[in-house]
Parts: structure tokens; sequence; C-alpha cells
């Protein structure tokens, strides 16, 4: 006998960076995906575009006809500031403002779309800025965010990224308790992420990460090298990490996110959800 362990599979928009959202929707729901990771950037959702309300309420139409969950992503990396990726972030002296309005409208148009889960990045540490005063400031940046969340009733779920001052789960832990455990800061746990940089395994990543997960990302990668790759074409073990997330009962989203393959969007994505749905299979002997 076999079986698919219980996981929903999503798919990342920034991976259809040519088509319209529209067309990313219906193919994603198509191919048999079970949400999608909605990255709000002008080309697609723009959130400061004077009728987004508008887009959203059609948006959030859309999804429910074609029966798919989302999660936001707060933002395309260029999308305050079209020369430097992921600038301002949270922890910049000047613009962290214009990050935290970003979120705030993230939050806004997560809750308008009937979604539960927002993720967001700490962004890069300023030089000369010692760890406990980026934490610090991480965390006032983190406040206004939290209440706008507990407005909304949605969840914020904090995504380690490479490069970043929160690269991994322990700074993320950190955070956490500097924000007093506060239930609606959660994970996104993106395993080609941890792989890459953490110093401890993917598969000890995932069962650390699990008390506080809301979202996961996916995809292959080399380890030391923050680059998207197909599933196959890197160095990760799939099926003992997605056992490990069902088993550990997350039944958030896990999506896929490979930006490069934008080209060629459709097929990408056709086959890394046959290479999960074969990694997520239990077989039995009877």
């Amino acid at each position: 006998m076999s079986g698919r362990l219980p996981l929903r599979f999503g798919y990342g928009t920034n991976g259809f960076a040519h088509h319209t959202l529209d067309e990313a929707l219906r193919i994603i729901a198509d191919l048999g995906y079970d949400g999608v990771a909605l990255t709000l950037a002008r080309h697609h959702l723009d959130p400061y575009a004077k009728d987004a309300p508008a887009r959203t309420a059609r948006l959030a139409g859309l999804l429910d006809r074609l029966g798919l969950s989302a999660v936001v992503e707060s933002g395309d990396p260029l999308l305050l500031d079209p020369a430097r990726p992921h600038r301002p972030g949270l922890l910049c002296e000047h613009g962290a403002d214009a990050r935290v309005d970003l979120v705030r409208r993230a939050v806004r148009i997560t809750a308008e779309l009937g979604a539960d889960t927002v993720h967001f990045t700490s962004g890069h540490t300023p030089e000369g800025l010692t760890e406990q005063a980026a934490l610090d400031r991480l965390a006032a940046g983190c406040r206004p965010l939290l209440a706008a969340a507990e407005t909304h009733g949605v969840t914020l779920a904090l995504e380690p990224e490479p490069e970043m001052f929160v690269h991994g789960i322990d700074r993320f832990a950190a955070l956490r308790e500097r924000l007093d455990g506060h239930p609606l800061l959660r994970l996104t746990l993106d395993v080609g992420h941890a792989h890459c940089v953490e110093p401890r395994p993917v598969l000890d990543c995932v069962h650390q990460a699990l008390p506080h997960l809301a979202h996961v990302q996916i995809e292959d990668m080399v380890r030391g090298v923050h680059r998207h790759l197909e599933f196959g074409a890197g160095e990760i073990d799939f099926p003992p990490l997605l056992r490990a997330l069902a088993d550990g009962g997350h039944r958030g989203l896990v999506s896929v996110e490979i930006q490069d393959g934008s080209p060629d969007a459709a097929r990408v994505a056709q086959r890394s959800l046959a290479f999960l749905y074969e990694a997520a299979r239990v077989r039995e002997t009877a």
C-alpha cells in the first residue's frame, strides 16, 4: 500500500515573473497545487496602487474560485528601492518607516484576501551596529507590525535570509524572546536557506523550527551558495525532511520558491510538484 504525507504544496508567484498574476494563478491551480505564495510586486499586486483595495477584492474572489489558499510575501526585493535589493530594511537608521509601512500594507492585504499569514525579513545589519543593538532596533520595528497583525488577525512569519541580520533560527529565537514570545510572531523556514547557512543539518533545523512554524519555502540548494535550484540540482535529501514536517504537525503551505525558473515557469512548476509528490510518497509493505 502507498499514500502521501498530509502536506499542502504551494508555488511562489515570484517564479512567474513573465506572466500576469491571473495567468500565474490559473497555471498553479491547473497543475494541482493547493496554494500560492503571493509576492507583492509592481507587475502583480502593487500595494501602492490607488486601486489596490479593488484589485485585492477581485483577487480574493479568483483565489476562491480556483481553490487556492494563500500566504503573502511582503514585497519584491526591489519594491522600495529599484537600485538596492531589500532596502531599506527594518534595521536601517533612515527608511525603516517605509519598510514598516510596506509590511503593514501586506498585513491588511492578507486579511482582505482571507489569508492568515504574511512573511517578512529583518533586512541587512547597518555597519557598526552590534548584535544586541540590532536586536533592540529590530524588536522596536516589529512592535507596530505586531499591533497591525493583532488588529487584522494575521500571523507575522519572519523568514531568515542569508546575508541578513536574521539569517538563522537562533536569531529568530532571540528576537522572539525580546518580544516576550508574542503569539503572532512565528517563523517562515526556507529549507534551502537553512541548508545554505545554518551550522546544523537541515533536518535538525526543521525539528528546531516546528514549534514556531507558520510557513515553509522549499527548493534545492548547495551549501554556502545562495541560489534557488530545481529539485535534484542541489544537495538536499527531501523525503526525510517532508516526513519530519508532516510528523511534526505542519499543516501550513510548503511553497516552492524558484525565482530563476520564470522563463519556463509552467514546466518548472509542473516538475516541482511531481518531485514533491514522489518525495512525500509513503510506501508500506503489507
